[in-house]
């Protein structure tokens, strides 16, 4: 993605050049970690509430092996950085939509605020801080998508971002 100042957002092609920001984190303070948080508050209430319309058994059955490995990781004490992400990839894949799982894969890993080691993991603290409310919400949103209610679906997964956004501005 390239942002240009005044026209918009572009997607790039990764392969040429001077255009991969496959390691470059768009998250380098905590005030670009809540713009990260208000980015996917646009996007991923919608892509959970479509993935609750359109999702098949199979789709759902790759959430719920996502969301496992989530609670597994924070269970262990181990990094959760690819299990989240993989959860919400996930959920876009389900909104059969390429446009909703090309925006999650170009920002990868980046949108979730604890990749940026320059201000260390301040999304993980609230993990660590209060990992059964973070399991709730994610349950939630699992639990609107597995019962296809599109309404429940977008209302648990945009209380989850707005909650991490708590919890980021608490952290700092």
């Amino acid at each position: 993605m390239e942002t240009r100042h005044g026209i918009g957002t572009f997607v790039v092609d990764a392969s040429q050049p001077g255009n991969s920001s496959q390691d470059e984190s768009p998250i380098g303070t905590p005030g670009d970690a809540v713009s990260i948080i208000e980015l996917r508050l646009s996007l991923e209430p919608e892509s959970a509430a479509l993935a609750a319309q359109r999702r098949t058994p199979e789709q759902l059955d790759a959430i719920r092996q996502a969301l496992d490995e989530l609670h597994r990781c924070t269970r262990q004490g181990k990094d959760t950085l690819q299990a989240d992400f993989e959860f919400h990839r996930q959920i876009s894949l389900c909104t059969a939509n390429s446009f909703f799982t090309d925006v999650m894969s170009q920002l990868g890993s980046s949108i979730l605020p604890r990749t940026r080691s320059g201000f260390g993991n301040i999304a993980l603290a609230h993990t660590v801080d209060d990992p059964d409310i973070q399991r709730r919400e994610q349950e939630s949103i699992y639990e609107a998508i597995a019962h296809q209610d599109r309404d429940a679906a977008r209302a648990a997964m945009r209380l989850h971002l707005i909650n991490s956004l708590l919890r980021v501005r608490a952290k700092h």
